[in-house]
């Protein structure tokens, strides 16, 4: 002889209600999961060469930490604290920029 209830007496909205839970929980932990993954492949780890458009030429010793585009100008910041802005028709070098650091 078997004791042991079929049904624990849950309400009918309770039996729903605790399944409702249960799959928000599998959500949120499949979402979570998604956006670790995203954020390990998406992010480059480190300091990469940023890409430079084809007609500028960095001054030899330097490399390119970032790169903005603005109206007729491109705005490259280094790794050695500078900004550097360009002709954006010619690559010519219009204005070398010291940065300082706050530190």
């Amino acid at each position: 002889m078997d004791d042991t209830p079929k049904d624990q007496g849950w309400h009918p909205n309770l039996r729903f209600l605790r399944i409702l839970v249960t799959v928000l929980t599998a959500t949120m932990i499949g979402g979570m999961l998604v956006l670790i993954v995203l954020f390990l492949t998406r992010f480059p780890s480190g300091t990469q060469a940023a890409p430079l458009p084809d007609q500028i030429t960095l001054p030899d010793g330097v490399q390119a930490l970032s790169v903005t585009y603005g109206p007729g100008w491109y705005l490259v910041t280094t790794t050695g604290d500078e900004a550097l802005v360009y002709d954006a028709a010619t690559g010519t070098l219009r204005q070398r920029i010291a940065l300082d650091t706050a530190d």
